[in-house]
């Protein structure tokens, strides 16, 4: 599969736990309510070997694009799980997500984030996809008991380290037995750091650099083999 790319832009244009993805305060991309003015745009982008056309808007991550880091982590992340409960932590506008459910359409994706408006924009999206097999919650509205074949995020480092750990205590536990995480981090944002501290925090996880491209991380993280 080619790498994400943006094609054209072609217009001009509840309160979740701190702990889940990112703090609910201040008008960000991690802002549970954005206050700046949601004015939709289309962006016509190519995922998952397809050319399609989607909804983004100010107030979410990186709404004119899909950004580098996460198109290191589409192209050079394997193929996912067939089947299965699948999780796009931080899910923004839903590249991740639609492209998870796009190439496995069997499995069961869950696009997660705090942001209310990344959240509208990535039920549209993956219903303008025909991606059926999507559904974009908060993180408190994921099934508690549910644990997941593959965990694949581009997560919000900004957020700061106390957050962002709670975060990967809270979901990367959740993996299945056999599963995998991937997690892209720009290496001048901490991803070697990170990838110790999982190592050295999450008891039974291991950590591993799984690629390296245009300054980013692809970190893997796994349950460690009994």
């Amino acid at each position: 599969m080619s790498g994400p790319r943006v094609v054209r832009r072609t217009t001009p244009a509840a309160r979740a736990p701190a702990a889940s993805v990112g703090p609910v305060s201040g008008d960000h991309y991690f802002t549970a309510a954005p206050a700046s003015a949601d004015e939709r745009r289309n962006l016509s982008v190519e995922l998952a070997g397809r050319r399609l056309t989607v909804v983004t808007a100010g107030g979410v991550f990186s709404p004119d694009r899909v950004d580098v880091g996460t198109g290191v982590l589409l192209r050079e992340a394997p193929t996912p799980p067939q089947t299965g409960r699948l999780l796009d932590l931080g899910c923004g506008w839903g590249p991740i997500a639609l492209s998870l459910a796009l190439r496995s359409p069997q499995a069961h994706v869950y696009a997660v984030d705090v942001n209310e408006r990344a959240l509208g924009l990535a039920r549209t999206n993956a219903e303008l996809a025909g991606a059926e097999n999507v559904t974009a919650c908060r993180p408190e509205e994921v099934p508690e008991g549910e644990r997941f074949s593959a965990i694949w995020s581009n997560p919000p480092i900004r957020v700061g380290k106390a957050v962002l750990h709670e975060m990967l205590r809270t979901w990367l536990p959740r993996l299945e037995p056999g599963g995998a995480a991937y997690l892209v981090v720009q290496k001048n944002l901490g991803a070697d750091s990170l990838q110790r501290w999982v190592v050295e925090t999450l008891e039974g996880l291991r950590c591993e650099r799984y690629a390296a491209s245009r300054g980013f991380r692809l970190l893997t993280v796994s349950w460690t083999p009994a």
